[in-house]
C-alpha cells in the first residue's frame, strides 16, 4: 500500500474514530468546551438569516412601491432663495410632454398635484381629505385600476370635467353604496360624479404609509382649475429597472436644457429614482452584515481558546499514553495528527450543533406576528463559512497542543506521573 492511500486509510479508520472515542469518554467536558463554537456558528447562522430576510422584506417593499418609478419636483437652490420661490420652478405640463417624448428611456409620465378638501355625500363630511389630480397614465404608473366604473380618461383631462375616483376605504368613511359609481360627492364646494372605484393600495410606512384612508382622484386639469397653485409633480416610468440611471441622466438633460440653465447654473428641480434608493440600500445592508459577521465571530475565537485550553490539559493527562505509543514506533506526525483531528472534530460537532440551533432561531422567527421575517432564509455561504471557520478554528487551536504532544521525548513521557 503506497504512502498517499496508507494515509487516508489510517485517517478515516483509526485517527477520526478514536478523536469521536475521546470526544464520547468526555462527552460532558467536550460540550462545555464547544459551547464557544456552538454560540458562535449559531449567532453566525441566526444573524445571517435575520439579515437576508429584512433585506427580503425591504426589497420587496421597494418592488411593491415600483422599482421602475422616477419623481421629479421643482427645487429652489440655495443660492437663488432671495430672488427664486416655488412658483418659479414647478414642475409643468409641458415638461412632463417633452420627458416623454425626447427620452427613449421614459416611457410614461403623469403630472400630479395635491389639495386636502373636504367631502360631503349626504349629511356624511370627511374632513381633509386627500384630492389628487392625475392623467390617466397614473393609472399603469401606479399600478391601480378600478375595480367598479371605468377609469378616468384623456378626454375627461382635456375637458376640465368634475368627474371623481375613490378609493374603498372612501365607501366606509362617506357612508356611500356597496357599488357608488354614478352618485355625487361635494368636493371643496364642488359637485363631483364618482364614476370608479379603487382598490385602496397599502403603503409601506416605511414609505409614509400607515393606515389606510379615504383617497379621492379627479382630472389633472380639474385640480389646477379649482387650486392653480397647488404644488405640481411629476412620476415617471422608466422602461425598465436597469435604465433608471440613464432616464435620471435623460431627465436632468430635458430639463436643463429646457430651463436654459448652463453648465455652472444649479439644477431647479430634483430627480430620484427608486434603483438608486435600493443601491444605496444594498451596500448599507452588506456593510451592516460584515459588521455583524465580525462582531459574533469574536465568540469563534473565544471558543478556540477553550478548546485549545482543554487539549493542552488532554495532553497532559494523556502524557503516558502518547509516551507508550511513540515508543511503540509511532512517527511524530502521527501523534500531531492525532490530536489536530481530535480539535477538529470537537469544533465540527460543536458546528453542526450551533447549525441546528441558527436554523432553528431562524425558522422560529418566521412565525413571529408583525416582524418582517416571514421571508428569512439562511444563505448557503454562510452555512459554509460556520464549518469551514469551525475546521479553522479547530487547526489554529488543535496546532499547539498538537505539536507539544509530537515533541514529547518518548522516555520522558513514560516516566510521567
Amino acid at each position: 500500500m503506497t504512502a498517499i492511500p496508507m494515509f487516508i486509510f489510517r485517517l478515516f479508520f483509526q485517527t477520526i474514530p478514536l478523536a469521536l472515542g475521546q470526544v464520547w469518554a468526555n462527552k460532558t467536558r467536550a460540550m462545555l468546551t464547544a459551547l464557544g463554537i456552538i454560540i458562535g456558528v449559531g449567532s453566525v447562522i441566526a444573524v445571517m438569516g435575520a439579515l437576508n430576510g429584512m433585506k427580503t422584506f425591504v426589497l420587496s417593499e421597494f418592488e411593491t412601491f415600483g422599482a421602475r418609478k422616477m419623481w421629479i419636483w421643482g427645487d429652489v437652490p440655495d443660492a437663488k432663495q432671495t430672488v427664486m420661490d416655488w412658483s418659479d420652478v414647478k414642475i409643468t405640463t409641458s415638461e412632463a410632454r417633452l420627458l416623454v417624448d425626447r427620452s427613449e428611456n421614459i416611457e410614461l409620465v403623469t403630472p400630479m398635484c395635491s389639495t386636502n378638501e373636504d367631502v360631503q355625500f349626504g349629511k356624511t363630511t370627511q374632513r381633509a381629505v386627500t384630492v389628487r389630480g392625475m392623467w390617466p397614465e397614473w393609472h399603469i404608473i401606479d399600478d391601480r385600476d378600478v375595480i367598479f366604473g371605468r377609469r378616468i380618461s384623456r378626454i375627461d383631462d382635456e375637458q376640465h370635467r368634475q368627474v371623481c375616483l375613490i378609493n374603498e376605504v372612501a365607501i366606509e368613511e362617506l357612508n356611500l353604496d356597496a357599488d357608488p359609481t354614478g352618485d355625487y360627492l361635494r368636493v371643496g364646494g364642488r359637485r363631483f360624479l364618482i364614476v370608479g372605484v379603487l382598490e385602496t393600495k397599502e403603503v409601506s410606512a416605511m414609505f409614509g404609509g400607515g393606515e389606510a384612508r379615504s383617497e379621492l382622484f379627479i382630472p389633472f386639469e380639474t385640480s389646477k382649475m379649482m387650486n392653480p397653485y397647488s404644488w405640481t409633480f411629476c412620476i415617471c416610468q422608466v422602461t425598465s429597472p436597469e435604465a433608471a440611471q440613464d432616464a435620471l441622466v435623460d431627465a436632468k438633460f430635458i430639463l436643463r436644457q429646457h430651463r436654459g440653465l448652463s453648465g455652472e447654473d444649479e439644477d431647479t428641480f430634483g430627480v430620484q429614482v427608486l434603483q438608486n434608493a435600493i443601491s444605496q440600500f444594498n451596500g448599507v445592508a452588506g456593510v451592516i452584515g460584515v459588521i455583524a459577521l465580525v462582531v459574533v465571530s469574536i465568540s469563534l475565537l473565544v471558543g478556540g481558546i477553550g478548546i485549545m485550553n482543554i487539549m493542552l490539559v488532554s495532553v497532559s493527562e494523556r502524557t503516558r499514553e502518547i509516551g507508550l505509543r511513540k515508543a511503540l514506533g509511532a512517527k511524530p506526525y502521527i501523534v500531531l495528527l492525532q490530536f489536530l483531528v481530535e480539535a477538529i472534530v470537537l469544533c465540527l460537532i460543536g458546528g453542526f450543533i450551533g447549525l441546528g440551533i441558527g436554523y432553528g432561531l431562524v425558522s422560529a422567527g418566521r412565525f413571529l406576528p408583525n416582524f418582517p421575517l416571514d421571508q428569512a432564509e439562511v444563505p448557503t455561504w454562510a452555512v459554509a463559512l460556520a464549518l469551514l471557520s469551525s475546521v479553522l478554528v479547530g487547526v489554529i487551536a488543535g496546532m499547539f497542543p498538537a505539536l507539544k504532544a509530537a515533541r514529547l521525548n518518548p522516555i520522558d513521557a513514560l516516566r510521567h506521573e
